[in-house]
């Protein structure tokens, strides 16, 4: 197995991954897929989307093997929830 080194920091790579996904994907994905997983490949800009994160990045490696790949929840924040929710008694 290869592993492979990042090519870029991980301040460079979240900045830009947050920038592709704001000014290319967004507006393409938000409509209908809410909540799926986006990958995003760094340096084409190209993605897939599905329902987790292994098989979206499995999609995007299909066509993009080598791809520097971001992943971000539709509509959300963030992709994955740690810690316990707050419960609201009414």
């Amino acid at each position: 197995m290869v592993v492979r080194q990042p090519r870029y920091s991980k301040e460079e790579f979240a900045r830009g991954g947050d920038e592709i996904y704001e000014s290319q994907v967004r507006s393409r994905v938000e409509e209908g897929y809410y909540d799926k997983i986006v990958a995003i490949d760094f340096e084409t800009g190209s993605f897939k989307f599905d329902a987790s994160e292994i098989l979206a990045c499995d999609r995007l490696e299909a066509h993009h093997p080598d791809a520097e790949i971001w992943i971000v929840r539709i509509g959300s924040g963030y992709v994955r929830r740690f810690g316990g929710r707050t419960k609201i008694f009414l």
